[in-house]
């Protein structure tokens, strides 16, 4: 299965960002950790929202993020 590129996840994270916000994810880098991340806690037991039983943890997270069913926080230093 063809998966998005990074810039298009990039464009589907950042689309709700006003214009005088600073974008939640800048670099390909933040896309990889979020995705990872959510791979992780599949495999840990979490529901997944997207994909099949038989695609791979990694590919359900980047289905979800690209279908906007799970978000990507921005860090705040709170």
């Amino acid at each position: 299965m063809l998966h998005p590129s990074y810039a298009d996840l990039m464009n589907v994270v950042n689309k709700d960002v006003a214009e005088d916000e600073a974008p939640i994810v800048t670099s390909r880098y933040s896309i990889v950790m979020a995705s990872a991340k959510r791979a992780r806690q599949i495999v840990s037991g979490d529901e997944a929202l997207a994909g099949s039983e038989d695609e791979k943890p990694l590919s359900i997270a980047i289905d979800e993020i690209n279908e906007g069913k799970v978000r990507i926080l921005p860090n705040t230093e709170e």
